[in-house]
């Protein structure tokens, strides 16, 4: 059963194989919500995400012999890597179960580190069968992703590294799907430090662990799509949702459009790049989530890798929401002049158009009239207040867009 003793052995174990990451003062932050905040980055891990740290300790707290046929796991994306990485360092074989949609740059990066990769199933939960099937068959020894002691107690290093660094922390907040790296952190933090608050942050889209609390059992979950796919995970642990339920002082659930105004907030006012999963615990803080006196918060970012494709997606939703993006669908005259004037009209409030449609054959729209398209930059919701304003006393038929 995972302890803190376990988790003082996986830290011996990893001391000089995992990377003690970085835990930044946010001047921003602390001031944005009215007290000092640090942001654990554990997205500047050597795989770009915390999930090394129990990939690691499981597979050096086994006797070699028995790794010698190698190791199999399944993965969308991160414990992939802490996998692939780990069975590398030690001379061993890798094998790797990750679901067909799992983004390319996730799949050629656990290839690099020398796995073998296999493509199959719908969804995370089915290349996991595969891979327990796989392994049974073929002998190696099966990884668990987050329901293995080992798995827990290497995650749990996080907590040990927050206490020695920040030592009177009052709130340690933690992303949360199957829970490993839940139980693990507030385990290793509770022993010496029983006053510390330990709060779970999910997606509202993949809520298992915060209905395994609530509802006193563990069951799946229908899961919706989510930019934070680390932690989109059915159903909880069975290992890790009692210790979650008995040491955990509250989980909480963030939104989509959070988590994308959060990943955008961490690039532009901490310069750090990070996946939605490891946003989730800055979504929860700056939208209110946590009630209460907060004193010194450490967010846990618990990863950084996020495809280009993605990113550029989330960027956009992420100023969409802020308000840094306006659309725009105006009805107007279809004459000479008519679409130089609505420059014109937008310059003057200071607008800049990053996109426009001028369609005279829309469906709905009156002959002599034609409608525009427009996406707007400013400077924010006030901002964009302020141009829809301007134009509706100009005179201007619009409707806002939010698609």
């Amino acid at each position: 059963m995972l302890s803190y003793q376990l988790i003082q052995e996986a830290e011996d174990r990893l001391r000089k194989r995992v990377r003690q990451t970085e835990l930044i003062a946010s001047p921003h932050f602390s001031e944005k919500v009215g007290h000092p905040v640090f942001l654990k980055c554990e997205n500047l891990q050597k795989t770009g995400a915390f999930k090394l740290r129990g990939a690691m300790n499981f597979m050096t707290a086994r006797d070699r012999s028995e790794l010698k046929q190698g190791v199999t796991a399944a993965s969308a994306g991160n414990h992939a890597q802490g996998v692939a990485y780990g069975a590398d360092l030690l001379g061993i074989p890798a094998r790797i179960f990750m679901p067909e949609t799992t983004p390319p740059q996730k799949v050629q990066a656990t290839r690099d580190l020398g796995a073998q990769v296999v493509l199959t199933g719908a969804n995370f939960d089915e290349s996991f069968a595969a891979a327990q099937a796989d392994s049974q068959q073929c002998g190696t020894v099966f990884i668990h992703p987050f329901d293995d002691p080992l798995v827990m107690a290497g995650q749990g290093t996080i907590g040990l590294e927050i206490l020695k660094e920040l030592p009177d922390v009052e709130t340690v907040i933690v992303p949360v799907g199957g829970g490993g790296l839940l139980a693990g952190v507030v385990t290793a933090i509770k022993e010496t430090h029983p006053q510390v608050r330990v709060v779970g942050v999910e997606s509202a889209a993949a809520p298992c662990m915060y209905r395994a609390v609530r509802d006193n059992r563990i069951s799946e979950v229908p899961l919706k799509l989510t930019i934070a796919d680390g932690i989109a995970v059915k159903k909880a642990g069975q290992l890790t949702t009692p210790i979650i339920r008995r040491l955990v002082d509250e989980i909480v659930l963030v939104e989509e459009e959070e988590i994308a105004l959060a990943i955008v907030a961490l690039l532009e006012r901490s310069k750090l790049l990070v996946e939605g999963a490891g946003a989730v615990t800055l979504a929860a803080l700056l939208n209110g989530k946590l009630a209460g006196p907060l004193g010194k918060t450490v967010c846990l970012l618990s990863g950084g890798n996020i495809d280009v494709r993605t990113l550029a997606l989330v960027v956009e939703r992420g100023l969409l929401a802020a308000g840094r993006y306006l659309k725009l669908r105006i009805e107007m005259q279809d004459a000479p002049g008519a679409l130089a004037q609505l420059a014109t009209d937008l310059a003057t409030v200071r607008a800049n158009i990053h996109d426009i449609t001028h369609d005279r054959r829309t469906r709905g729209v009156v002959m002599g009239s034609t409608a525009v398209q427009l996406l707007l930059e400013t400077r924010g919701q006030d901002h964009a207040d302020e141009i829809v304003a301007a134009l509706q006393q100009r005179g201007y038929c619009l409707e806002l867009s939010e698609d």
